[in-house]
């Protein structure tokens, strides 16, 4: 772990393009207690929808200060926070004139290398909702969960947007995960 895993947009020498964001929350588990000393490590798009990674073919820029990577552990509250730039949406050919929302995927690791979940969050109101199927695979009773919730207090004077996603392991209001196992990553 380096002192920048979890501030994406100091990472390279120059300033990445787009809206810089905080996300931060907290990892808890299904009786609301905080899950400390958990590895959360996120991967996303640049702001223009593309991903830095040699399958990627979108023809969308790359950006030469951003690489879209970021990892910390949880302190003894539960807390996880990162500095990164919104991600754009980006085109996925399901069908036609398909885009994926704005979103940043999200890998939490247990107290074993296998012991791994892994979900997206999504940003607030977008409108590519009702045509993404990652998205629409979720029950409806629990999209919600998966959604961001805007934070005006948390956001940075002249500097930065806060976005809160609490990630919750187990229970009625689980996270949904992309994982099939429900395991433990406490």
């Amino acid at each position: 772990m380096g002192e920048l895993d979890a501030d994406l947009t100091r990472q390279h020498d120059g300033e990445p393009i787009g809206q810089r964001v905080v996300v931060h929350g907290r990892v808890l588990d299904s009786d609301g207690r905080a899950v400390p000393h958990t590895l959360v490590e996120i991967w996303q798009a640049n702001a223009s929808g593309r991903y830095r990674h040699v399958v990627d073919r979108f023809p969308a820029p790359l950006d030469p200060h951003f690489d879209g990577l970021g990892r910390v552990v949880t302190d003894s509250l539960g807390r996880y926070e990162f500095m990164t730039i919104k991600p754009g949406a980006y085109p996925w050919g399901n069908h036609h004139n398909a885009w994926r929302p704005a979103h940043i995927h999200f890998s939490l690791f247990g107290r074993a290398f296998t012991q791994r979940l892994v979900t997206q969050m999504y940003f607030p109101d977008d409108p590519l909702f009702g045509q993404d199927p990652i998205f629409n695979s979720i029950p409806a009773v629990a999209r919600h969960r998966a959604i961001s919730r805007f934070s005006l207090d948390r956001s940075q004077d002249n500097w930065a947007l806060a976005f809160e996603w609490d990630i919750v392991l187990r229970g009625i209001e689980q996270t949904p995960f992309e994982t099939d196992d429900d395991g433990d990553v406490a």
